[in-house]
């Protein structure tokens, strides 16, 4: 019985030293800090990586049928742009950005930097009890970026280059 209390006791101890140092002191999360602070991560790492490519390599394609680097950072914008209006309560649709109207880096960066404001001023103006209601258009928005971070992280490795968020930290 002794035994069975010290296993107990030193378990609960282990569990509480483990869950401090890794930051997690009995204190859940809310959802909408959840969702709010990975919607606001995917959309930097997304910026990272359009400030860091190269210029001369946004026109490029991993096959032919696919879209251009560039092009899958203003389909990216779309997902933003449209939740920066449903996330406002318009009645809208995901409608797609043309490519062609943004047709080099400088105006691709504009571009995200303006639609990611945009979308995350809606996304932190909604009070956490949103949250319990919905989480659209913000998780379709979210998973949708990370899926273009994913894919965007291929084009980086096609090319030999270290996507940004895979260096080292200084």
């Amino acid at each position: 019985m002794k035994h069975s209390v010290a296993l107990c006791v030193l378990a609960t101890m282990a569990w509480g030293i483990a869950a401090v140092a890794f930051g997690q002191e009995g204190v859940p999360r809310s959802s909408a800090k959840e969702i709010r602070d990975d919607f606001v991560d995917v959309d930097r790492r997304l910026l990272d990586m359009a400030r860091d490519w190269p210029a001369d390599k946004y026109d490029y394609k991993m096959k032919p049928e696919m879209r251009t680097f560039g092009a899958v950072l203003v389909h990216v914008a779309s997902g933003n742009v449209y939740a920066a209006k449903a996330g406002k309560g318009e009645k809208v649709k995901w409608d797609e950005l043309d490519p062609k109207n943004y047709p080099d880096k400088a105006s691709v960066v504009a571009l995200l930097e303006k639609s990611f404001a945009d979308s995350e001023t809606v996304l932190k103006s909604w009070p956490d009890a949103q949250f319990t209601k919905t989480v659209e258009p913000w998780l379709d928005v979210l998973e949708h970026g990370g899926e273009h971070y994913g894919l965007l992280v291929a084009y980086y490795r096609a090319n030999g280059i270290v996507p940004p968020e895979s260096r080292p930290k200084k």
